[in-house]
């Protein structure tokens, strides 16, 4: 055995001897030599020890369990890159029967059986990637018709909810337009089609509504918001085009209540974006964008690269990215079909709904949301128990939960929630098992010589 293979070994045996126990591994710099793939492998992974289990998140819509066969599917795509068209045209095949599924499943008009091109849209980097498309999209739209009529086309402004996620605003900061956010107020936590009207005008490229809000999991009254617009552009008014942000909901409403209108089936409703890896049940990083048809993707924004031997029409911000989300995406659409997300989407309702039934009924709390919209609820305190939302945070998360307390936006910021988001793979039981936790915290912050010690330290402070 060679003198180098015996230091190779020292590095790892016997266990938690040689260098990784005795010394630490720089943490801003290359480390000078090689590490044995072992010894690497065993120091990253007792690092992430510190992170919070996924499982027990409460706080994120993201993906955390799938299907074993899904994982391993993934785990042999990891090396395909999707933008490789001529190269993985499996891979590729796979993203447009993914997108036309999607595009039928919001009721896309005029799409074709047997032509994957019928449906407009594309897949992309979870729902930020998405939502700067579709704002791109509505901003050349509205540039081109401005243009065409002679007038100005250099103040774009852009209508939403300030309950929007931070990407709106990040599209309005990075290409340069005007965001008008709507206020919220104590008790509503949705925009009004009322709001909606007095905010539009002829410099307004859309106007955003939400499909679950990542506050609150509600749903905004998209028809009637459209029907507001209708009657303004025909009275004269601007024309404005709507935008559903269904990041939350879009994977949810469709199977849950499949005769409200919020989709393509609403004249007014452009283009719309959902997150693959929320309740699409897909491991993070997978989006998708869809527009109503071709007309509402201005061509310019589409590139035509003659790239590693295709001609390939690509409307993205990325360039390269993994072909293994697409295809672990895929395999929920095959495996689970109409029934099985219907019937996934019904069990996490009743599970947010059993709960915040059981928070209702215990008396410390008032439900904002009681998960019947999608399976998200939020839950304030009532009355002045001696101890905040953020107290129950802190108190959950020592016991392993991670339930995020928050302030809700702008005018309504007086009032702070506790919120769960329900995911496949957070079952009934750990809900009870939750629920007992959330009383225990709420008893033990009730003790006097608790809040004497934490008003101790906050005095301190």
């Amino acid at each position: 055995m060679s003198k180098h293979h015996h230091h190779s070994r020292d590095v790892i045996s016997p266990a938690y001897t040689g260098r990784l126990a005795t010394n630490p591994i720089p943490a801003l710099r290359l480390p000078s030599h090689e590490m044995d793939p072992q010894a690497a492998y065993r120091f990253i992974h007792d690092e992430l020890m510190l992170d919070g289990s996924s499982r027990l998140n409460l706080a994120t819509f993201v993906t955390t369990w799938m299907d074993p066969e899904a994982g391993t599917l993934m785990a042999e795509t990891f090396d395909k890159n999707l933008i490789d068209k001529d190269e993985y045209p499996a891979t590729s095949a796979i993203e447009q029967r993914c997108v036309n599924m999607v595009a039928a499943l919001f009721n896309a008009p005029g799409l074709s059986d047997t032509d994957p091109a019928s449906a407009t849209g594309v897949s992309t980097i979870g729902s930020s990637e998405a939502v700067m498309l579709a704002g791109l999209a509505l901003k050349w739209r509205w540039r081109k018709a401005r243009e065409r009529a002679g007038f100005d086309a250099t103040k774009p402004r852009l209508v939403m909810g300030s309950n929007v996620q931070v990407v709106w605003e990040k599209f309005c900061r990075y290409f340069d337009v005007e965001p008008v956010y709507l206020p919220m107020e104590p008790g509503r936590y949705v925009i009004t089609p009322e709001q909606v009207a007095a905010a539009v005008d002829e410099n307004t490229i859309g106007v955003v509504a939400i499909l679950g809000t990542t506050y609150t999991g509600e749903l905004e009254p998209v028809e009637e918001i459209a029907e507001a617009l209708d009657r303004i552009a025909a009275s004269g008014g601007p024309d404005v085009p709507l935008h559903v942000d269904a990041a939350s909901g879009g994977f949810v409403v469709p199977f849950l209540d499949p005769d409200l209108l919020w989709d393509f089936r609403i004249p007014r409703v452009v283009s719309i974006n959902v997150s693959g890896h929320k309740y699409g049940l897909t491991y993070p990083g997978i989006g998708f964008v869809v527009w109503r048809d071709s007309e509402q993707l201005p061509e310019e924004l589409v590139f035509r690269v003659n790239y590693l031997g295709g001609d390939m029409p690509t409307f993205t911000l990325n360039f390269s990215r993994p072909g293994n989300q697409i295809v672990g995406q895929y395999y929920n659409f095959l495996r689970l079909g109409h029934a099985g997300y219907r019937n996934i989407m019904k069990s996490l309702r009743s599970t947010a709904m059993w709960l915040s039934g059981r928070l209702t009924e215990e008396g410390d709390f008032r439900v904002i949301s009681d998960g019947s919209a999608i399976p998200v609820l939020a839950f304030e305190l009532v009355g002045q128990p001696g101890f905040t939302v953020f107290d129950v945070s802190h108190e959950l998360r020592a016991r392993g939960w991670q339930v995020p307390a928050y302030t809700m936006p702008d005018s309504a910021s007086a009032v702070a929630v506790l919120r769960i988001v329900v995911r496949e793979g957070f079952s009934a039981d750990l809900a009870r098992l939750l629920f007992d936790d959330i009383l225990e915290v709420c008893n033990y912050l009730r003790r006097d010589d608790v809040a004497i010690s934490s008003q101790a330290q906050h005095f301190a402070h």
